[in-house]
């Protein structure tokens, strides 16, 4: 087969779809990339990951001020930033989710059209996630107070954090 626009031999088959109707059309490379190329140029490069996607959210309608005010915030529990997030594409801890709720949700409704999970549940789910996250806040907690030198608050804080394994292994059967 040869291309459409010139005499060499087609390599690229393209097929399209417009008002239902769809037509064939077929090119050599270098007419296929110039066909290509004005519809590569005016569309926006789509997000990688999950913080390229965060980044577009954001950029929409925020000033550089804005972004580096957001980029400050910290969640209490596990210490990441929202840079962090925006950097790794990860959260810290499930608190992350409350912590950074506002610059979330907009993110989470682009993404699954919903801000509330329906449907399944994984068969291990876990129920009340509240002491696994006091235990990673402790840990930080106690992190800090053994770099700051405060031994003696460094020593509650692990009572505590042991106090909450025995009770997480009483618990466990």
């Amino acid at each position: 087969m040869k291309c459409q626009k010139c005499e060499k031999p087609a390599t690229f088959h393209i097929t399209e779809i417009e008002s239902g109707k769809h037509r064939e059309l077929h090119f050599c490379e270098e007419c296929a990339r110039l066909y290509l190329a004005p519809q590569a140029a005016s569309e926006p490069e789509p997000a990688t990951s999950l913080a390229g996607a965060l980044a577009q959210q954001l950029a929409l309608g925020q000033t550089a001020e804005e972004l580096s005010k957001i980029d400050q915030l910290t969640c209490p529990v596990c210490g990441i930033s929202f840079l962090e997030f925006r950097n790794q594409g990860r959260l810290g801890c499930p608190h992350d989710y409350v912590s950074f709720e506002k610059e979330l949700e907009p993110l989470i409704m682009s993404i699954h059209n919903e801000t509330r999970h329906v449907g399944k549940k994984p068969a291990r789910y876990a129920e009340g996630t509240e002491p696994l996250t006091d235990l990673i806040r402790l840990r930080r907690d106690m992190k800090e107070a053994v770099t700051a030198e405060d031994y003696e608050l460094a020593s509650r804080l692990r009572d505590q954090i042991r106090q909450i394994e025995e009770k997480s292994r009483k618990a466990s059967p």
